[in-house]
């Protein structure tokens, strides 16, 4: 890549640490090239506010904001929560959001013209490969410009001293300076007193949890929600009918006053290396919990059994920056027939950080009470059991014979 033909970028930007500091810098390192801010509008909210004028403050030319939250739970979150995907217990948060956000960068770029797309993602992380491995996917012959493979800065302290020496306003201090990425679907805390995994998380100082408070901090008495699926997925709560982006926003302030969707976990990523995340999914918890539940009356064994070894592999290629591959769109596939008849209600009571079920119905449950009553019944023959083991033991029994008549141990 020769650095003086580069004259247009489009920068991946949150308006955080490091895509704040990167206008600058490549308007110093790459001979003043235009720049064209491009953020993905996946439900962060507040962070959202005043991205533009910051951008063209700090040297861009535009700055898209794409809202792409409806995209993003619809066509990545929700078929993830079909197929049960979670990677060593994280609901994939942040995997979920590069997709969609990383290919409508590359479809801006080429609709721009741009001669290079840049992103601040550092080489440990995941986020690199996410980004990287999307655009191809749509660009696959722009160049890809990724400063922290290249520049001087070494910490996140550097970092705030660069964005100082450039007049860069930045929202967090040195005190506060968690790495954190927030959308619709969850937040995450790394770094800080976080990087040593023997010190508990601070979920009870103020402003550390933003979407929900600690489970000693959650009310003394129980809430339910009652949740309705159609083939899978959530369409109601608590009866009344809601789109992909209110649903899950209605699901987030429950399960963030009860304490609901804590996760602290040591990972391990991509790259190799293991790392410390604190995890807030409040509403996401209660989908997946509520989604398996249904599906404990509503799938035979083999599919359930089958379909949990697919789930571990969709997890996987999400989690690895897979998502757009031959394969993660097959087990898509086989995930969506799999949820022809998840169809029904799922009542969690929310108590403390804690879901209990309270109440689940489909009318295609396989759940048959007359046969599994431990009361009398007419139509379960208990003698038929004992042909069955005769038959399903053989293979034990010879097994047993052979081993005595060779003196086995």
């Amino acid at each position: 890549m020769n650095k003086k033909e580069i004259k247009k970028v489009v920068l991946a930007y949150s308006g955080g640490l490091d895509t704040s500091i990167i206008i600058p810098w490549l308007k110093e390192n790459y001979n003043n090239p235009e720049i064209i801010a491009v953020s993905g509008n996946v439900g962060q909210a507040s962070e959202l506010e005043g991205l533009e004028e910051k951008a063209i403050k700090t040297g861009a030319s535009k700055c898209y904001i794409e809202d792409l939250t409806e995209e993003f739970l619809t066509d990545y979150v929700f078929p993830c929560v079909q197929a049960g995907a979670v990677y060593e217990e994280y609901l994939l948060g942040t995997a979920f959001a590069r997709p969609p956000i990383a290919k409508r960068i590359a479809e801006i770029a080429i609709a721009e013209g741009a001669d290079a797309i840049c992103h601040g993602c550092t080489g440990k992380g995941n986020d690199q490969v996410r980004f990287e491995l999307a655009i191809k996917a749509f660009a696959p012959d722009m160049p890809i410009i990724a400063p922290w493979r290249e520049w001087d800065i070494k910490s996140r302290e550097e970092e705030i001293e660069y964005a100082e020496a450039h007049n860069v306003p930045l929202k967090i201090n040195r005190e506060t300076n968690y790495s954190k990425d927030k959308n619709i679907w969850h937040l995450s805390h790394e770094g800080l007193d976080l990087e040593d995994p023997t010190n508990e998380p601070q979920y009870n100082k103020e402003g550390f949890l933003e979407m929900g408070v600690s489970p000693e901090m959650a009310p003394d008495k129980p809430t339910y929600v009652s949740l309705h699926f159609e083939q899978g997925v959530c369409t109601a709560a608590d009866g009344i009918e809601m789109g992909a982006v209110e649903l899950v926003e209605y699901l987030n302030k429950l399960g963030g006053e009860n304490g609901i969707g804590l996760l602290d976990i040591v990972e391990n990523r991509l790259v190799g290396m293991k790392c410390r995340g604190v995890y807030e999914t409040p509403g996401g918890a209660i989908l997946y919990k509520a989604h398996s539940v249904l599906e404990s009356i509503c799938l035979d064994k083999d599919t359930a059994h089958y379909k949990s070894l697919v789930a571990q592999k969709l997890a996987e290629n999400v989690y690895n920056a897979l998502w757009f591959t031959p394969l993660t769109q097959a087990i898509l596939a086989f995930v969506k027939e799999t949820q022809k008849t998840v169809t029904g209600d799922v009542t969690l009571k929310l108590y403390k950080g804690n879901m209990i079920n309270a109440s689940v119905s489909s009318p295609y449950s396989l759940y048959d009470p007359e046969i599994a009553t431990f009361d009398e019944d007419e139509v379960y023959d208990q003698k038929d059991s004992q042909g069955f083991i005769n038959l399903y033991g053989l293979p034990t029994k010879v097994y047993a014979k052979m081993k005595a008549k060779n003196n086995l141990k």
